[in-house]
């Protein structure tokens, strides 16, 4: 993930769970401590993520409708799974996404 990736990806989450996040908020959301998580956030705006954060940012991606579900986490695919239920399925997927992504933010 680059430094762009990142900054779209934070107008993305906002928009999917309906606010504008701050780098703070985006600091929260990789654990960063509060001291100093903002300005780690804005530098990596420019540089890109450590590969730790890049990985979970993956993953809290998916609440936006703009991010592919990732692979490992495609389980409406499956032969097991009616057609027609996939579009619900993938919908409330996304949802509980956003609403960890509201518990995370607090």
């Amino acid at each position: 993930m680059t430094g762009p990736e990142l900054k779209k990806l934070r107008e993305d989450l906002g928009e999917a769970i309906g606010r504008k996040l701050t780098a703070t908020d985006m600091a929260k959301l990789c654990g960063l401590p509060g001291a100093g998580g903002a300005d780690t956030i804005r530098r990596w705006e420019v540089s890109g993520p450590s590969p730790q954060a890049a990985e979970l940012l993956r993953v809290l991606a998916m609440a936006s409708e703009r991010y592919p579900i990732l692979e490992k986490f495609d389980i409406f695919n499956r032969h097991d799974v009616p057609e027609k239920d996939r579009p619900a399925r993938r919908l409330a997927f996304r949802e509980q996404i956003r609403d960890d992504v509201r518990r995370r933010l607090g």
